[in-house]
């Protein structure tokens, strides 16, 4: 006999994207739900994204007036992962119209079509991209609640609030989805409060223990616990354990937050885990404090190598770039890389970088070096001069004559999406010529790891034997994703992540 502190149909642990549709979902069909967060805010890292969303073929797509289909996206992910989770990519894409229309249906939810190509030329991609985005939202319109989503990335490092004006991105759906479940009167919701077991019953899953404060707290679920509160990216000693390449301080996920305590709750209590040496990788600037910045949108410089050398397309999606950094590793020579630029920016990165640190910081600390010649800056990055040289001669012959024969920037629709007019005929190719010149230092960064807790369709965590674990469900990074290794197009963690977040409230009802 359990002493329970409380009494609810449904346990949610984490508040990303999937752990909110998940609660949204269960608290629609009337069941009583709670929302668990371990830190002061909801969101996590879902709140610092752009909130482009892979939900392909839905009401909203159809909107727009977009060529887009079930069965296309199904052969875009069948082409790019294979029949190994076949099963689990067709309730993806067999499922996200559903879960659109029932979002869209709460006068808090809306979602538009904002162009953004696929990240692979493969049968089935849209060059223009398939994702949605959350509108914008008034802080007003969500009252109180507002003031709960964690900010963007630079402010809340910084120990900021939000921006003043409208929520847009991650904050905008996570604002929603937290309008919608109040809105319910079904659920509660609840920071401060951090999983700490899970309680388990003749081998079901009935409830969870957690810290409140100083406070302990036994919560009892009677149809299930979804966990969904991100994967091991924020925790050094289970990163070094598992063989995932990049650094804790490297991810770009809360500081602190996701440590994977869900996946270890989740072990303990018999099911099995998978990929997890694997992440939505990118490349990242590193930071005076160590940290690193997501690096996107390269529209202008090169990168080399230790040597000095190109070894990759620039402006290629960016787990490619992070996949790319890491095949190169193999000698130890791209981790970390240089980026060069030059000044026709002024002395800006030819790129978004988020969050966005003054070039003078970066010069203070090292992480970047500045310098009147190419010789010159190669010997403050301990550089080879003359392969420094070579790179960028060759480059600006390429950036001249409009073709990258070394890498092929510039012939994939995504390599042109951030670049603007510059004269040459391939606007993703802008020489390297104006001094002075910079190089700042990149590591390999990520967006999350993407191993976790292995699930079937309904997001039931599976043991090792391939049987259920009653009561125990699993989306977002807490769970093994079904897109492998592979990064398909722009939303596909949120996109995965709300789906079996859907489909796991679905079961338990």
């Amino acid at each position: 006999m359990q002493d329970w502190t409380d009494e609810y149909d449904v346990v949610v642990v984490g508040s990303g994207g999937g752990a909110l549709t998940g609660a949204y979902t269960a608290a629609a069909r009337g069941l009583r739900t709670v929302v668990l967060e371990k830190t002061d805010l909801f969101g996590g890292t879902s709140s610092y994204s752009g909130a482009a969303i892979w939900l392909p073929g839905t009401q909203v797509q159809e909107r727009a007036g977009l060529e887009d289909s079930t069965e296309n996206a199904r052969t875009f992910l069948r082409t790019l992962l294979g029949v190994a989770e076949a099963e689990r990519q067709d309730a993806y894409v067999d499922t996200a119209p559903a879960v659109v229309e029932l979002l869209e249906r709460d006068p808090n939810i809306e979602f538009e079509f904002r162009a953004f190509p696929d990240y692979y030329r493969a049968e089935g991609r849209l060059d223009t991209g398939r994702s949605i985005n959350p509108l914008d939202l008034d802080p007003a319109d969500i009252g109180e609640l507002a003031a709960k989503v964690r900010p963007e990335l630079n402010p809340d490092r910084a120990g900021k609030g939000h921006a003043p004006g409208k929520m847009i991105g991650g904050r905008a759906l996570i604002g929603r989805l937290l309008a919608a479940i109040d809105g319910t009167g079904n659920a509660d919701l609840r920071t401060g409060t951090a999983l700490t077991e899970l309680v388990v019953e003749d081998g079901r899953v009935v409830g969870v223990v957690a810290r409140s404060g100083d406070a302990e707290v036994r919560i009892k679920a009677t149809r299930g616990v979804l966990m969904a509160a991100g994967g091991i990216e924020g925790n050094a000693q289970a990163r070094a354990e598992h063989g995932t390449p990049g650094k804790a301080e490297w991810s770009m996920g809360p500081i602190g937050a996701n440590t994977g305590d869900a996946i270890a709750a989740g072990a303990a209590a018999g099911g099995a885990t998978s990929l997890m040496d694997q992440a939505w990788f990118c490349p990242g600037v590193e930071q005076p404090d160590g940290t690193a910045a997501f690096l996107v949108g390269i529209r202008g410089g090169i990168v080399v190598d230790t040597n000095g050398n190109r070894y990759l397309n620039e402006s290629l999606p960016y787990d490619r770039f992070g996949r790319a950094m890491l095949a190169h590793n193999d000698a130890g020579h791209a981790i970390p890389s240089w980026m060069i630029f030059d000044s026709r920016e002024g002395g800006g990165l030819p790129g978004i970088s988020i969050p966005n640190t003054p070039p003078a910081q970066h010069l203070e600390a090292g992480t970047w070096v500045q310098a009147d010649t190419l010789e010159e800056l190669a010997a403050k990055a301990g550089l080879p001069a003359d392969a420094v040289r070579a790179s960028v001669e060759e480059f600006n012959d390429y950036a001249k004559r409009g073709v990258d024969e070394s890498f092929h920037r510039g012939e994939d629709p995504y390599d042109l999406f951030f670049c603007g007019p510059n004269g040459n005929p391939n606007r993703a190719l802008t020489a390297v010529e104006t001094g002075p010149f910079y190089a700042a230092r990149i590591v390999l960064s990520d967006l999350g790891c993407k191993g976790g807790l292995v699930t079937d369709i309904d997001g039931r965590v599976l043991r090792a034997d391939g049987t259920a674990v009653a009561g125990l469900y699993a989306a977002g990074n807490t769970a093994a994703s079904v897109a492998g290794k592979v990064y398909p197009g722009p939303g596909v963690p949120l996109g995965t992540a709300m789906v079996f977040g859907y489909r796991a409230a679905n079961h338990m009802a």
